[in-house]
């Protein structure tokens, strides 16, 4: 029971501990959220890496003539236990201090500790370089006996090294002290500054004792990134934000081309930009006088667009497609293909908006795929649709012989045969009834050639030829264009006319034939007809 009620009072105290922490808790908490130094909420800003000194920690190469070790050079300062690297003199050549940073940096001061007791070197002279050491400029030289100093450059010109008389305990030459102008609008104080590789120069036979060698700076990256790490490689490089990259983010990431790529500053963080491709293309590039027609908003062209598009945004089909209306533009089938008739059409180019081919003369459909009103079908590639013949009212004796009707229009007449019914007496007037699938058609001449399958044979004359199979089916372009009779092909039809000796193999078909189109339940009344056939004498 003892040991129950000292675990209740034990977790009655850890719940008013948890509620006490609370806030502090959530205070902590809030703090390690820390904001996001290269961006304003959502809006990209400069962010730069913090200040340091670039020398710490990193080895220092000494030429002859050296004693101690340079190591301790860019170590932790102790003043209470200075380490010195001396130079000894000597004749012959100059005696160095190479420091290598392993990447670029943009230099705010270089500073020389002499060691305590020693008098300053009478000259030194402090170089850097900008190419990991494949060529070397002047930063700043000393010496007791300095020329007057040279006027100021003007504002993005050349920047030479200058003079100063060397004092102990401390040497510092700081790079923008006395240089002018702003390093952001500057490409020459921003080349001033940045450096790979610091060496101190020492003449000959000098014999000095430096403590201490510090090198202030950033590292370089442009604006575009807040830290620098050691990356895969284990080389120092920026951690690029702004959609840059590179171990400076010097350059726009792949596909980030819309826009040159610019040091940020405090008025534009220059963000690059993704190009606009509509999700049709995973490459880009940059066009300088785009960008200047755009009035310097846009300047990315998209490289090898997809799914059929084409342009410098892929925002249209490319030929052979047109534009899908129903789906958005980024969709990957917003383009669909033309198919334009390949003997139809008289090209496979489309309207981008509706699809619609260029026909030929006589031709109509989207595809191009048909003969307009008032055509007809050709066994041309050139011309593939003919206009159909007009004939006048003024019949011959021969067609008023054969009973032929007017053409269509003001000169059809109605067709004799038109109607749809089926009697006994039209059964008896002709020399044959039978249904036959109609399976296609070619124009020779004035005259149309159906391609006929006999399905069923209900009449013939007692001299005939007509059978069940294929056969043709003769009708003249005039009575075909006033629908006298009207046929399609792919239907079946029940057809009564006469038989008509003729140079054309198969069976005429005119405005006195019966032509309808063909019904299941007529089977048994033809069956009737046949049976009653003698009622027809």
């Amino acid at each position: 029971m003892r040991r129950l009620v000292e675990w209740l009072v034990w977790l009655v105290w850890l719940v008013a501990l948890a509620g006490a922490a609370d806030p502090f808790l959530k205070m902590f908490a809030a703090q390690q959220v820390a904001a996001d130094p290269c961006y304003d909420q959502h809006r990209a800003r400069r962010c730069v890496p913090d200040f340091v000194n670039a020398a710490f920690g990193l080895a220092v190469q000494a030429s002859s003539g050296a004693e101690g070790a340079p190591r301790h050079l860019t170590d932790l300062n102790n003043p209470s236990n200075v380490t010195c690297w001396r130079s000894a003199g000597q004749d012959g050549d100059n005696l160095t201090l190479t420091l290598s940073l392993g990447k670029r940096f943009e230099v705010t001061y270089v500073s020389l500790q002499v060691c305590p007791g020693s008098p300053p070197p009478d000259s030194l002279a402090i170089l850097k370089s900008a190419d990991f050491g494949r060529s070397w400029r002047a930063y700043q030289l000393y010496a007791r006996d300095c020329p007057a100093p040279a006027p100021a450059p003007a504002p993005g010109g050349e920047l030479e090294a200058g003079c100063a008389e060397p004092r102990a305990p401390r040497i510092a030459f700081s790079t923008l002290e006395g240089r002018g102008g702003d390093v952001d609008q500057s490409p020459a104080l921003q080349e001033w500054v940045t450096a790979t590789d610091v060496r101190v120069v020492f003449p000959p036979r000098a014999e000095t004792a430096v403590a201490d060698l510090a090198v202030g700076g950033r590292c370089k990256c442009h604006g575009h990134a807040a830290r620098c790490a050691a990356s895969r490689d284990g080389q120092l490089a920026c951690e690029c934000r702004h959609n840059t990259a590179g171990r400076d983010c010097e350059r726009c990431k792949p596909f980030h081309f819309d826009r040159p790529w610019g040091r940020a500053t405090a008025r534009d963080a220059n963000e690059c930009r993704a190009c606009n491709c509509n999700l049709h293309a995973r490459r880009c590039r940059f066009n300088t006088e785009l960008y200047k027609l755009s009035g310097r908003v846009s300047g990315g062209v998209c490289l090898r667009c997809r799914h059929f598009t084409a342009g410098r945004h892929c925002h249209y089909c490319k030929e052979g497609y047109y534009r899908d209306p129903s789906r958005p533009l980024s969709h990957r089938r917003a383009c669909k293909a033309c198919d334009c008739h390949p003997i139809g059409a008289s090209g496979k180019t489309c309207n981008q908006t509706t699809g619609q081919c260029p026909c030929k003369d006589g031709v109509t459909g989207v595809t191009c795929n048909r003969c307009a009103k008032g055509y007809q079908q050709s066994r041309s590639h050139i011309a593939p649709c003919i206009k159909v013949p007009r004939y006048s009212s003024q019949l011959t004796a021969a067609e008023e012989a054969a009973g032929a009707a007017p053409a269509e229009g003001d000169d059809c007449g109605k067709c004799r045969a038109a109607t749809k019914r089926l009697t006994l007496n039209k059964y008896c007037r002709r020399d044959y009834a039978i249904m036959a699938k109609i399976m296609d058609r070619e124009s020779v001449e004035d005259w149309v050639k159906f391609s006929v399958s006999v399905q069923a044979v209900f009449k013939r004359a007692r001299v005939s030829h007509l059978r069940r199979g294929n056969m043709y089916v003769w009708v003249h372009m005039k009575n075909l264009a006033c629908k006298c009779p009207k046929i399609k092909t792919n239907k079946s039809y029940l057809i009564l006319g006469k038989e008509v000796d003729g140079d054309r193999p198969g069976l005429m078909v005119d405005q006195r034939s019966v032509v309808i189109e063909w019904k299941d339940e007529w089977h048994r009344r033809l069956r009737r007809f046949q049976q009653r056939s003698r009622e027809c004498n």
